[in-house]
């Protein structure tokens, strides 16, 4: 079906029998047509059964809409064909009802079903215009199903969708506030997503609804960076202007303790005595300014941040150039401002409008950084043809930009200016040449010559100005000037303009006695025409009388009275107070108070010279770029750019958060075989980032991978550019062996009351060192953590935390022929509880080469010995309950001093930590000696997320900035229920706070054991009994609200199983589902 031309002007002529006739084009606008007659061929073209004819109604309704005709009137002939099945009919129907839909609310509700139904359409733009309209629809009624179609859209396949979803959520934030929780639940889930689609619209709801919510940014910052470069220009401004804040909130000023740069971070490990002569000066600046801190080292992210935004400066949207200056400007070191300064001066060819942003953000930088843009100054120059806004703001950063250097060749330039027609352009130039003469001493006279040249100007306005810029040059060197106030003072009987007048009545007033001869007839003067001056110019001669009264009472003694008595008769309030006052003051009376003899000091006391500034000396406390910075005002909406931190946030909060670290693939892992030197910190970012990295932010990236909290690779610590595979391999080798030697160490300072447990952990420790010959230092340290974490299941008794914890030591080597299998009877157990967690730590240990890593469970590293300067911590999650808080998870840390001296006054520093996180110290371990190691116990209240807390590790000379980030499953303790309790709370636990997913099970996972062992070792969860045997149920609950967290697994022996997992809590149950089926999938 072929539609006729939509937009041709004539449209005369009959259709084919049983087709209504339609006359001329509705949309041609022809003024005496009829519109009733229009709209009715308009309507009968919709109401008809052919496609084609609905196609060419919709195309003209449309360009009705965009030559901006009001067509709300076919609203009802328009949403009846909102379910016609033509998609382009569709398609044009809902552009339709995105306009109209808030005007014609109640039509539109009419139809809220179809749009419902077009949410499921398997077309995306179908389903986005749904969404688009149903978030039109500006009715609280429908809040709740806006609500569940937003969600539904966040989670749809296609990213377009997924966008519109984004779209709609500050529309849905306008009209219910009420909903931002669950709102932010959306914006978390949508900024996790890896599309470049998604990435600008998600991040401009976040700026609209939950600004504040700086944590959120944190795991997607690294992701955000490095798709900055392929969102579209809209999105990119937006990401820019939010990372923006988000860095002035998370790293530390580059512009302080400029001479501590990177290199003095490396020197902390690696110092030379070369490096130490060098370094010398700066140490000992360091140490005199931060004494318990690092030197300035630039955190890689911060890095990161701005070697992403670099090449934006060369995109074509001048607000994405624009947005990338002020990044820069606001956050970069002052070394690397000057990138900015060639992006902007290519700005200065576009239009007016977009010169007029970038030149009033030019100004207010080039107060601060004039050298940036000293090399463009011909750029600045003024074109005949610039508007009077454009020229003035091109004059303020001329004026800058000016100095000793250039000033004459600025000067000329002015001299040319001065002769424009543009009136209010030669007044700010006049006022320029004013500001040169302030600032540079030595062209102060030039200039005062150069302005009362102009006195003699035929243009009033030019004359008037002049002479206010005089009067303020003139108050710096009053005595050297004395012709130059004869001559302003001759001017009064030709100056009209009150400014002036005023400005040189002042003049003669305050320097009366460098013109004793002249002051008393311009008094004179002004007397006869006082009742016919402006208000300013009268106050002026008030002030004049009453200091000739002063200094010269003989001669003008009877002019000051008549002045004084003219005055107390003025209209305006203001000059009969000043004439009253001064009166009082100044002649001698029966009455007079003690402020008459001290007249002549109130009003000849000396002034302070004016100081001529910059109208945008302090706009930079504005965002550049901002509304608010252009309008030098505060505007609806602003967020103030945030102060620098004194201390250094912690950075691992950056760090990827556990669900989304688990996904790690096998073409992952070879990767990290391949490259074994890049830390994990490097890898998020991506291959790209580390191989675009210049050595200076290699350097910072190496050195802050060694002191980050989580890197889990040895090999990161100690990594330079410059060094070959084989000193990687043997400085690898190297730290395992010196490990190995830790956890000997650690082996003999076992209480004896372990003796049980120190015996089975002699023999494991002897089939480790058989095998440990056969692996390379890489496969070790693949699989040192999968080793611990097939170890970390609940424990149910006393005996068996203390066999976990040492096991935990020496499982590097794991191998499955030296594990001998462990009868249920050897675990001593009190209840059915007990008995459960008992089978399930049997099962772990019969089949451990079955076994893949799982998420988080088992030792990881808390702070790396090179890092910490000898002192090497670990920590696990033991599961047991905290004894001094149920709410909290119980953590044990695990410390090794592998240095030459004690480390004396272990604890834990003032932690800063989010909302609702709390933690309860370990004990302060007063010394630990060389070779020995430690365990403490603390308890971390998680406040059921999975954010990281952060705290410092404080010796008494050191601190060291830790994090520790649970994985979702250690967030929960197991509940134990029969078949029906668990039945009867899944009912509770429907809809919206149920998930399922389907997964395909391998061979190697088909049996019981395997399966309740792979889901207990991810989640903390007790195992329900069930009477069906393809079926398995767990439970438990959250630590800190007590959310039940209910677990199905159906393992069908024949196709796909399915997991169901029933939470209130939605975001834990969607990463529950996904660490589960990670590990059963492996």
């Amino acid at each position: 079906m072929s539609a006729a031309p939509a937009y041709s002007e004539d449209k005369g002529g009959s259709a084919g029998p049983g087709e209504p006739e339609y006359g001329h084009d509705p949309a041609s606008g022809g003024i005496f047509s009829s519109d009733y007659k229009r709209h009715d061929d308009l309507k009968e073209m919709l109401d008809t059964n052919k496609d084609s004819l609905k196609l060419e109604a919709m195309k003209r309704i449309v360009a009705m809409i965009a030559r901006g005709k009001n067509a709300s009137d076919l609203f009802p002939a328009v949403v009846k064909n909102v379910a016609c099945k033509n998609i382009e009919v569709k398609k044009l129907v809902y552009v339709y009802l995105v306009r109209y839909a808030e005007e014609q609310q109640d039509l539109a509700l009419l139809s809220i079903s179809t749009f419902q139904r077009g949410l499921k359409d398997p077309n995306q733009l179908i389903r986005a215009s749904a969404l688009r309209v149903l978030s039109s629809i500006r009715v609280p009624i429908i809040v709740p199903i806006m609500m569940l179609a937003i969600k539904e859209a966040a989670s749809d396949m296609s990213p377009y969708v997924r966008k519109t979803a984004a779209h709609a959520i500050p529309k849905l934030y306008s009209l219910d506030s009420d909903q931002k929780d669950q709102l932010i639940e959306v914006i978390e889930k949508l900024l996790a997503d890896k599309t470049t689609l998604v990435a600008g619209s998600v991040v401009m709801a976040f700026e609209e609804v939950c600004p504040e919510r700086i944590d959120l940014i944190h795991k997607n910052y690294r992701k955000l960076c490095n798709l900055l470069i392929d969102v579209e220009e809209w999105g990119q401004v937006v990401i820019i202007s939010m990372l923006t804040r988000y860095a002035r909130t998370q790293f530390l000023s580059p512009t302080q303790n400029e001479s501590l740069l990177e290199e003095n971070a490396e020197k902390a490990f690696y110092g030379s005595e070369e490096d130490e002569a060098k370094g010398a000066g700066s140490e000992e600046t360091a140490a005199a300014a931060l004494p318990a801190r690092k030197p300035y080292v630039m955190d890689p992210d911060h890095r990161l941040l701005l070697r992403n935004t670099k090449p934006l400066l060369q995109s074509r949207s001048a607000a994405v150039v624009m947005a990338v200056a002020q990044l820069y400007f606001h956050l970069a070191p002052k070394a690397e401002v000057g990138v900015i300064a060639k992006a902007l001066v290519r700005l200065l060819r576009s239009h007016s409008e977009v010169q007029y942003v970038v030149l009033q953000n030019v100004a207010t930088m080039s107060i601060k950084r004039r050298g940036m843009f000293e090399p463009y100054l011909k750029s600045f120059y003024i074109r005949s043809t610039d508007p009077t806004q454009i020229k003035i703001l091109k004059l303020e950063v001329l004026t800058n930009l000016a100095n000793e250097t250039n000033i004459p060749t600025v000067l000329r330039e002015f001299q040319t200016y001065i002769r424009s027609m543009d009136k209010d352009f030669v007044a700010a130039t006049i006022q320029a040449i004013g500001r040169c003469a302030t600032n540079i001493g030595r062209v102060r006279d030039t200039c005062l010559n150069g302005l009362v040249q102009l006195l003699s100007n035929r243009d009033e306005l030019v004359v008037a100005e002049s002479v206010v810029v005089i009067k303020k040059l003139l108050q710096m060197q009053p005595a050297q000037h004395g012709e130059i106030i004869k001559h302003l003072a001759k001017l009064t009987d030709n100056i009209q303009v009150p400014m002036a007048r005023a400005s040189i009545l002042w003049l003669i007033g305050e320097y009366c006695e460098h013109v004793p001869r002249i002051a008393p007839d311009v008094l004179r003067k002004m007397a006869k025409s006082f009742t016919a001056e402006e208000d300013i110019v009268k106050l002026q001669v008030i002030n004049l009388a009453a200091k000739l009264y002063l200094t010269n009472s003989k001669q003008t003694k009877l002019l000051t009275q008549y002045v004084l008595s003219l005055a107390k008769y003025d209209q305006n309030y203001d000059i009969r107070d000043r004439a009253r006052f001064t009166r009082q003051l100044i002649v001698p009376s029966e009455q007079g108070g003690a402020l008459s003899r001290h007249a002549k000091k109130l009003f000849l006391a000396p002034k302070p010279a004016p100081v001529l500034e910059s109208s945008f000396k302090d706009r930079d406390h504005f965002q550049l770029g901002s509304l608010s910075h252009l309008l030098n005002a505060k505007a609806t909406g602003y967020q103030e750019l945030p102060d620098w931190p004194e201390e250094a946030p912690d950075p691992s909060v950056r760090n990827v958060e556990v669900p989304e670290w688990t996904k790690c693939s096998n073409r992952e892992k070879r990767k990290e075989k391949e490259k074994p030197f890049y830390s994990d910190s490097e890898g998020e970012s991506g291959p790209t980032e580390s191989a675009d990295s210049d050595p200076e932010s290699e350097s910072e990236s190496d050195s802050k991978s060694s002191s980050e909290s989580g890197s889990g690779e040895s090999s990161s610590e100690s990594d330079n550019e410059d060094q070959d595979e084989d000193e990687e391999k043997g400085r690898g080798s190297e730290s395992e062996q010196s490990e190995e030697d830790d956890k000997r160490k650690t082996k003999k300072k076992v209480p004896e009351g372990k003796g049980e447990a120190s015996s089975s952990d002699e023999g494991s420790d002897s089939s480790s060192s058989s095998s440990e010959s056969e692996m390379t230092s890489e496969s070790e340290e693949e699989q040192l953590e999968p080793a611990s974490w097939r170890r970390k299941t609940p424990p149910s008794s006393k005996s068996a935390p203390a066999t976990k914890e040492i096991s935990l030591l020496d499982l590097e080597d794991f191998t499955p022929p030296s594990v001998q299998p462990v009868s249920p009877p050897a675990i001593v157990s009190t209840s059915l509880a007990a008995d459960l967690e008992g089978l399930t730590l049997t099962d772990s240990t019969l089949v451990p080469s079955l076994l893949s890593p799982v998420s988080g469970i088992g030792r990881q590293e808390l702070l790396h010995r090179v890092a910490g300067e000898g002192l090497a911590v670990d920590y696990t999650f033991s599961r047991q309950p905290f004894s001094g808080d149920p709410h909290m998870v119980s953590v044990h840390i695990h410390f090794s001093n592998s240095s030459d001296t004690p480390i004396k006054g272990l604890h834990v520093g003032t932690p800063k930590l989010p909302a609702g996180i709390s933690i309860q110290e370990f004990p302060e371990i007063e010394s630990l000696a060389p070779g020995e190691s430690a365990t403490a116990v603390m308890g971390i209240n998680f406040c059921d997320s999975t954010q990281a807390a952060n705290f410092q590790l404080c010796t008494q000379t050191r601190q060291f900035y830790v994090s520790i980030q649970p994985p979702v499953g250690e967030l929960m303790a197991p509940v134990f229920m029969s078949e029906n309790e668990f039945k009867k709370e899944q009912g509770k636990l429907m809809g919206m706070n149920e998930i399922t997913e389907k997964l395909m099970l391998p061979d190697t996972c088909r049996s019981d054991h395997i399966v309740v062992q792979k889901v207990t070792a991810t989640a903390n969860l007790g195992r329900v009994p069930c009477g069906t045997s393809d079926e398995y149920r767990f439970a438990g609950r959250t630590l800190t609200g007590g959310s039940l967290v209910l677990l199905t697994l159906d393992a069908r022996p024949a196709g796909a199983a399915q997991l169901t997992v029933n939470s209130e809590k939605m975001v834990i149950g969607t990463m529950l589902v996904k660490d589960v089926i990670q590990a059963l999938t492996q």
